[in-house]
C-alpha cells in the first residue's frame, strides 16, 4: 500500500512536470493582419482569434454574442485604432467587463500609434463622409508598416507576458529579418508600376500607393464610405477621359458593381486585391498578402 502510495504521488508529480507551465495568450484581433501578426510572433505561446475576415468591411461589424464571450476572455486586444473600429469597439469593451482590454490598458494595443498617419484632415464633418480625424486607418497596405507595428507588438507581447519574453525577441527577430528580404523584393518587383495611374473604390489604399508611387486620379465613393452613384460614376468615366488610368482597385470585401460597370466602359482591368489577409486564395499569410497585391498590380499593365 506504500509503495503504491509512492508511485501514485512520482506518477502525479511527474505528470505535472510534464504540463505547460503556462496557459496560452487568448488574443482577439480586430482585423485579419494583425492576427497573423501576433501569430507570427507569439506561436503557440498564444491563441488568436480575428473579430473579422477579408470579406467584412472593418468599419461595420456587430458585437455578436460570439464575439463578446472572445473580448471578456481576451488577454490583449490588437487593432488598427485611429478610429477604424469606433463603431463597434467601445461597445465590446463595455459590454465585456474585462478591464485588461480598455483603452489605455496594456491588454490593449493599437497598431496605428507606431506608423507615420496619412491624409490627417485639418477638420471633421460628418458631411465629409467616414473621415477619420486620426489620419487613414489603412495602414497595413504599406509592409514598412506591418514592420513597425511589429516591433512594437513584440514589445507589447513581451510586458504582458514576461515569462516568455525570450520567446517573443527570438520570433521578432528572425519575423524582422525575413521581413525586410521580403519587403526589398516587392520593391525590386513593383518597380514598373511607379507612377501608375490608378481609380480606387474606397479611399483605403493611401499607404500603398505612398509605398509604391501609384498615381490615385479618380475614387468612385464620392466621399468615403459612401457609395457611388449612377451620376458619380458617370462623371469619373468622363475624367477617365482626360485622364487615363491604368485599372480600378478594390478591397475584397468591397461591392465590385461600379468597379466593373466603369472598367467594362472605360476598357481598364477591374482588380480585387486581397486588402487583409484572406482575401485572397495566395494571401494566406502576410507574406502571400503582399505577393499577390504586387503581382495584381502588374497583371494591369499587361
Amino acid at each position: 500500500m506504500f509503495n503504491r502510495s509512492i508511485k501514485l504521488t512520482l506518477a502525479l508529480t511527474l505528470g505535472a512536470i510534464a504540463l505547460p507551465s503556462f496557459a496560452a495568450l487568448n488574443i482577439l484581433a480586430c482585423e485579419p493582419e494583425w492576427g497573423a501578426l501576433a501569430q507570427e510572433l507569439g506561436g503557440d505561446k498564444v491563441s488568436v482569434y480575428n473579430a473579422t475576415t477579408a470579406f467584412q468591411d472593418p468599419h461595420h461589424v456587430q458585437a455578436k454574442p460570439s464575439l463578446l464571450a472572445r473580448a471578456r476572455n481576451a488577454d490583449l486586444v490588437i487593432c488598427t485604432g485611429s478610429q477604424l473600429e469606433i463603431g463597434w469597439l467601445p461597445i465590446l469593451q463595455q459590454q465585456a467587463g474585462n478591464p485588461k482590454i480598455q483603452t489605455g490598458q496594456p491588454g490593449n494595443f493599437e497598431a496605428s500609434r507606431f506608423v507615420r498617419m496619412l491624409e490627417i484632415p485639418g477638420s471633421v464633418d460628418r458631411s465629409l463622409g467616414d473621415v477619420h480625424p486620426g489620419g487613414n486607418p489603412h495602414i497595413q497596405t504599406d509592409p514598412r508598416n506591418i514592420g513597425l507595428v511589429a516591433e512594437a507588438l513584440a514589445k507589447r507581447l513581451a510586458e504582458i507576458d514576461p515569462a516568455n519574453v525570450a520567446h517573443y525577441q527570438s520570433s521578432y527577430k528572425a519575423f524582422a529579418e525575413r521581413w525586410k528580404a521580403a519587403v526589398s523584393n516587392w520593391e525590386k518587383q513593383a518597380a514598373p508600376l511607379r507612377g501608375m495611374n490608378i481609380v480606387v473604390h474606397h479611399k483605403a489604399f493611401a499607404y500603398l500607393e505612398n509605398w509604391l508611387g501609384l498615381q490615385e486620379v479618380a475614387a468612385l465613393e464620392p466621399k468615403p464610405g459612401v457609395e457611388p452613384t449612377s451620376a458619380h460614376l458617370a462623371e469619373v468615366l468622363a475624367q477617365l477621359q482626360r485622364q487615363p488610368a491604368k485599372t480600378v482597385i478594390r478591397a475584397a470585401y468591397s461591392d465590385g458593381r461600379g468597379s466593373d460597370w466603369l472598367a467594362e466602359r472605360a476598357g481598364i482591368p477591374a482588380i480585387v486585391l486581397p486588402f487583409t489577409v484572406g482575401g485572397s486564395e495566395r494571401a494566406k499569410d502576410l507574406f502571400g498578402l503582399f505577393d499577390d497585391t504586387i503581382q495584381k498590380l502588374l497583371s494591369a499593365l499587361k
